[in-house]
């Protein structure tokens, strides 16, 4: 059984890689990647917990363009 210590320390760090997913996930949403397809293939890619964002923040965030409302 984990104590609360442990239990603390692992919610603190998975704070910060699930604020980046937040982040990755709205920033794909509203930007423009050519077609639908694409967009909501960033979407997916930026969804994916953990390493997605990362993913998306390396190749996929220079790629797509901020939209006009």
């Amino acid at each position: 059984m984990m104590d609360f210590k442990t239990a603390g320390t692992i919610v603190l760090i998975s704070i910060p890689f699930f604020l980046l997913s937040i982040w990755a996930i709205v920033d794909a949403l509203q930007k423009d990647f050519g077609t639908l397809g694409k967009k909501a293939l960033w979407g997916l890619v930026a969804s994916i917990p953990f390493i997605g964002a990362i993913i998306y923040l390396i190749f996929g965030f220079r790629k797509g363009k901020k939209s006009n409302p």
